[in-house]
Formats: C-alpha cells, sequence, structure tokens
C-alpha cells in the first residue's frame, strides 16, 4: 500500500515564540513533527508493517529548516519524503493542499493519505478536507480506530460530548488522525542514524505550475499571549471565598 503522510514543521508548544512585526515570529525557536502529525504517521507505518509491503512517503510544505523535522518522521519509519520549498513563514490552507496535492500526484497514486487532525500553529483544519476535495476522494477527520480490509475503510471518529461515529469509505481516502488513534513510539538510535541516509527530495513550489498570488486567508497581525496573573490565596469562610472569586471573574477577569 502506498501512503502518504502529511507532516507539518511547527514551533513547540514549550518554546518561547517572539512576535516579530505584525505578521511574524522569530525561527530560533525549536520546531518539532505537529503532534497530530505522529498519530497519522505511526499508523501509516503500522499499516504496511502488518501488510509486510508497502511504503509511506512523508510530505511537507515549508522552508528548507524543516528538513529536520522530515529527519524525525523518517526516524519513526517512513520510507522517504518530499519537500515543497517554500520561502514564506505562513501559506495558507488552500494553496498548502493544492502544493501538497501537486507533490503527491508527481510522485506516485496515494492509496491512503494521512494528516493530523490539525496543526497546532495556525489551527486551520482545513487542509485535510481540502486536499481530499482536489483527490476527490472521501475524507474523515478526528479518527481515533482504522480497520482496512478488501479496500474499505471502516473508521471510528469522535463527534464531541463523549459520543463517536463509525463511517465506511472506500480507497483511496484521506485520514485525519488524533490523540486515541494509537500511540506514537520514541524512535531508537540505529533509526535516528537510518533516517539521516533516506531520501528527501526537494521541489520549489515554484515549479508546481500553481497561482501563488491570490491567497485566500491572510494573517493581519500576531500578537503574543499576554502573561496570565500570579496565584492568589483568598483568605475567610467558604462564603466569603466565593464572593471574592465572583468579584474576581467579573470585575478583573471579565469572564462572567
Amino acid at each position: 500500500m502506498k501512503i502518504y503522510v502529511c507532516v507539518k514543521h511547527v514551533p513547540d508548544t514549550a518554546a518561547k515564540i517572539t512576535v516579530v512585526g505584525d505578521t511574524g515570529f522569530a525561527e530560533t525557536c525549536k520546531f518539532i513533527v505537529n503532534p497530530y502529525d505522529e498519530y497519522s504517521l505511526e499508523e501509516a507505518v503500522q499499516i504496511n508493517q502488518r501488510d509486510g509491503q508497502g511504503e509511506v512517503v512523508v510530505v511537507t510544505v515549508g522552508k528548507e529548516s524543516a528538513v529536520t523535522t522530515m529527519r524525525s518522521a523518517l526516524a519513526l519509519g517512513a520510507d522517504r519524503g518530499i519537500l515543497v520549498k517554500t520561502d514564506e513563514q505562513f501559506l495558507d490552507s488552500a494553496l498548502t493542499s493544492r502544493a501538497l496535492k501537486k507533490a503527491i500526484e508527481q510522485d506516485g497514486v496515494p492509496d491512503l493519505i494521512f494528516c493530523g487532525k490539525q496543526s497546532i500553529d495556525s489551527e486551520g483544519m482545513q487542509t485535510l478536507f481540502r486536499l481530499a476535495k482536489a483527490f476527490d476522494m472521501p475524507a474523515a477527520n478526528d479518527v481515533v480506530g482504522l480497520n482496512i480490509n478488501d479496500g474499505v475503510a471502516r473508521v471510528e471518529r469522535e463527534i464531541g460530548g463523549g459520543s463517536r461515529e463509525v463511517l465506511e469509505m472506500p480507497l483511496p481516502c484521506a485520514i485525519g488522525a488524533t490523540r486515541g488513534l494509537n500511540e506514537p513510539h520514541y524512535p531508537k538510535l540505529p533509526d535516528i542514524m537510518k533516517a539521516k541516509k533516506k531520501e528527501i527530495k526537494q521541489v520549489e513550489i515554484t515549479e508546481l505550475g500553481l497561482d501563488l498570488a491570490a491567497p485566500q486567508t491572510e494573517i493581519v497581525q500576531l500578537e503574543a499571549v499576554a502573561e496570565r496573573g500570579q496565584a492568589r490565596m483568598m483568605a475567610g469562610s467558604t462564603r466569603e471565598k466565593v464572593a471574592e472569586l465572583v468579584r474576581i471573574l467579573k470585575d478583573e477577569e471579565k469572564v462572567i
């Protein structure tokens, strides 16, 4: 089975992000594989390990620095990678999905396409569906269970409120993975060393024949999250503490 896993190069949530200008941030912070993409990658690798054949290809749209993140993905079991290079710090999901489609089409015919349910930086939650639409294939997001048999993917997905639904989709299809689908493993040293020698093909986004002049989404301004106040201890009786808490939430935090 030929499986493509779309992986995003994102800032670590534990890193200090410094806003630069109105719409940028300093890229000196640590970058990682988008955490939800790790569930996709783990599932893709497990599928081909069970089948005993096939190929897992990681596809990324980003700057050349994304190669380091792709090496991490290769160490988790992917066979090779494709990097669509761009100099832009942000790409909207419409352009990203078109770039992913072109890169995948030029490489081969997918049996499955995996994405994380969302990215932890922009959190647009659109790329999966735009990519599936471009390929004219069914898609399911928030997937926590997957079984493939006789060319049909049976997925279990979270729909909120603790409920789940079960869908059946013919292959090829697109899957958006989330926590609960599997437990991503940590790469061992031999896997990390092997990943350094695996192929990462680099393609300039300008070579894909895409219209790059008209993004559908624009970042107007980035703002750093305000520092939260320090913990506050309240004295007095239970009634007095509750009254003080309500006052704080109403007058200071403005949330009620």
